[in-house]
């Protein structure tokens, strides 16, 4: 069993027993909850394609909450002396997908 889900401005590709990174979530660890933006579910090589939803429903569990690796932004002008370096680590959540329904 497959299915694509939307969370966070992006799309995941999961099958139960996956564990995914997503964009950071406000829930608790060890919470149980549901996606509902399900796009594609495939049943036994049967594909369903929603437009632009498929009445079906994803089931995760939260492992845990964590930040990315370090990204560096440096940005230059030249002939201004001026530079800037920045750095930055996302926030994401980790999740199980228990089941899909």
């Amino acid at each position: 069993m497959l299915a694509i889900i939307k969370t966070g401005g992006k799309q995941y590709v999961v099958q139960p027993g996956d564990k995914i990174k997503v964009e950071k979530l406000d829930k608790k660890q060890g919470e149980t909850f549901s996606f509902s933006d399900v796009l594609l579910v495939e049943k036994s090589k049967k594909i369903e394609v929603g437009t632009p939803m498929v009445k079906a429903e994803v089931t995760a569990k939260v492992l845990g909450h964590g930040k990315g690796d370090k990204i560096i932004v440096f940005k230059y002008k030249p002939k201004k002396r001026e530079s800037r370096k920045i750095g930055h680590r996302q926030p994401y959540t980790e999740l199980e997908i228990i089941s899909i329904k």
